[in-house]
């Protein structure tokens, strides 16, 4: 049995038809098909049913997938530590994380991280909250930054270490008129022009969330994929930025308010993410302390909150 069929079989589980898995893998369909009707004879049960165009695992191929996925990971692993070990003992360490983390947090933990582990090659892998558990059940990461009030985690398979929370924030200039206050409810907030980040950033769906629950229909003038373009839009006075705390709003002219619903912030709730089925070595498990402790030394406004808000005023001076 080898590596290059069982991979193979892992590529038509997930893209579902032959086409696709051989436009991936880069080799004909007819050479694809046979690979799979080989190892098909070898293990002696078919692994698919054609229902229409698309290929379904069988239910012996459904748990032959998970086992072959388990195999293919360690193989990788296999090969990663062997190119350590021709670079002098580097090892990798692949973490999958949206791009405002990335953004916001990881150029500087990058350097806190190698003090650390100078041995350790942190590699970011971008993807949405949404793909990193498919990310972590391939093997393709060690771990995931990722937002657990967002994506539903199965306790029994996936471990958690929550980090310190963050908060969907509106951020708009004086001339907009909202009235002084400490926050501004989610009610109020959709009266006004809003600039959203695309549906599939965590605050989005948060904040999407949150609006159907209040029965209100947001004014979307404006989405983009980066937060300061937002802002930025936000200091012409186009309308308000709805942004997550982590984002640095401290040198922009613009109040910025938690955004509330029924009295209570619309909270963020991050976390490290792994796959209970795999090891993970000493510097990974050290990975998430050391985050959580970059994130209350690089963000102070996390540790203080009032009715459950983080304090927080990057206001100019003179601004409420």
């Amino acid at each position: 049995m080898d590596l290059k069929r069982l991979s193979t079989f892992a590529a038509v589980a997930e893209h579902g038809t032959v086409s696709k898995a051989a436009q991936v893998l880069r080799i004909t369909q007819p050479a694809l098909s046979r690979q799979i009707s080989s190892l098909e004879q070898e293990l002696g049960f078919p692994l698919f049913e054609r229902v229409g165009r698309r290929l379904l695992l069988t239910p012996r191929g459904e748990q032959f997938l998970s086992d072959c996925r388990n195999l293919l990971t360690f193989a990788g692993e296999l090969s990663d530590r062997a190119s350590a070990l021709r670079r002098g003992d580097i090892q990798v360490l692949r973490v999958a994380a949206s791009s405002e983390p990335v953004e916001a947090l990881f150029p500087t933990f990058l350097h806190r991280y190698a003090r650390q582990h100078p041995a350790v090659q942190l590699a970011l892998v971008e993807a949405d909250a949404t793909d990193h558990l498919s990310l972590l059940e391939k093997g393709e990461v060690h771990l995931s930054a990722s937002v657990i009030n967002v994506i539903q985690v199965d306790a029994s398979r996936f471990g958690t270490y929550p980090l310190p929370n963050f908060y969907v924030m509106a951020a708009f200039p004086l001339a907009l008129g909202v009235a002084q206050a400490d926050t501004i409810d989610i009610g109020q907030l959709v009266e006004h022009p809003l600039l959203l980040p695309r549906a599939s950033f965590v605050t989005r769906i948060l904040f999407d969330a949150a609006c159907r629950l209040a029965g209100v229909k947001p004014n979307v003038r404006i989405e983009s994929v980066s937060a300061h373009a937002l802002l930025a839009l936000a200091e012409e006075a186009h309308g308000v930025a709805v942004v997550p705390s982590i984002v640095p709003t401290e040198r922009r002219s613009l109040r910025v308010l938690p955004v509330m619903h029924k009295r209570e912030p619309l909270r963020i709730a991050p976390a490290i993410i792994w796959d209970k089925r795999r090891t993970l070595p000493g510097y990974a498990e050290d990975f998430s302390r050391l985050l959580a402790a970059h994130i209350l030394q690089t963000f102070p406004g996390v540790r203080a909150s009032v009715r459950g808000t983080p304090r927080r005023r990057n206001l100019s001076a003179g601004r409420a």
